[in-house]
């Protein structure tokens, strides 16, 4: 079993995984090695998933961009066959989903145990999506009665959001201005786990929810466009206070971080009682903790 995007689970399998996420680390990586490739640095990620990994008696082997140059220096399945006869799994951030995908189908073809897990594409971050789950089931009793809505550029995290909350009930809404909406094809295919909305006004979008979530209106790789993006997104796509006021009055408000602050939120609704963002920072520890102890129990 590898871990590429949220689509490829049941509910069950991810309420497993939050049930994983949660126990107390037991040592089942105990003289296993797991490899961590980042195309992309993280701050989070990085020191997460190599806490995690530490926590299930493992050792966490951080491999940069430069040493093994996906399809530069070396092609990616004789990478990823290599990789899969040192360690009990590989994980990677990179630029795209592809790489993944074929690191994933080499690895099968060697016939060996070994899962994928996706630290990052361009096309979905489940692990932070986990993350995100582990967090607002934390303050809300049932997962089914909760609003979750998404405020900004429809992107990457906002893809894995909606899946991983539709899958286990919530309502989701998204509000991105209609440059930066999702086609047609992912509406569709978000649509197909549950009540997934969609919107051009956040206002509309924010009314009653009880989780406001927001994400960088520019991800990294994309810089070349900031003032483009700023320039379409604020101030209408800004959380701020007034945002958070059509809210539930007991809504929290989450953010997967870098934040730009006075961007996409303003200190005021970062700094406030509400903001559950480091609580939700600290989750991405446990949340990988779980998917590892799911994939090694499964493959």
């Amino acid at each position: 079993m590898n871990f590429l995007d949220i689509i490829s689970l049941e509910a069950t399998d991810l309420e497993e995984i939050l049930f994983l996420a949660r126990e107390s680390p037991m040592p089942i990586l105990k003289g296993e090695g797991v490899a961590l490739i980042f195309e992309k640095p993280s701050l989070r990620t990085r020191n997460s998933s190599e806490m995690a990994v530490v926590d299930l008696g493992g050792h966490p082997v951080y491999i940069q961009d430069q040493e093994v140059g996906f399809n530069k220096r070396e092609s990616t399945r004789d990478i990823a066959r290599v990789l899969a006869s040192y360690y009990r799994v590989v994980a990677a951030r990179v630029h795209s989903h592809d790489v993944l995908l074929e690191m994933a189908d080499a690895i099968a073809g060697e016939r060996v145990d070994v899962p994928v897990v996706n630290l990052l594409s361009d096309k979905s971050h489940p692990c932070q999506a986990v993350a995100d789950v582990l967090t607002i089931s934390n303050h809300f009793a049932s997962m089914q009665d909760v609003i979750v809505t998404y405020v900004g550029d429809s992107n990457n995290v906002a893809r894995s959001l909606a899946q991983a909350c539709a899958i286990l009930g919530s309502t989701v809404r998204i509000a991105s201005p209609d440059e930066y909406k999702f086609d047609d094809v992912v509406k569709n295919e978000l649509a197909s786990f549950g009540r997934v909305e969609f919107f051009s006004d956040p206002v509309v979008a924010a009314s009653g929810a009880d989780v406001i979530y927001t994400d960088t209106w520019t991800s990294m790789g994309d810089e070349n466009q900031a003032d483009a993006r700023r320039a379409v997104f604020a101030p209408s796509f800004t959380v701020d206070a007034k945002t958070m006021s059509y809210a539930d009055s007991e809504a929290i408000f989450m953010h997967c971080l870098p934040a730009h602050r006075g961007e996409e939120v303003s200190n005021e609704v970062i700094e406030s009682k509400s903001s559950v963002v480091f609580e939700q920072a600290a989750n991405r520890r446990d949340a990988f903790r779980g998917i590892l102890r799911k994939l090694c129990a499964t493959s």
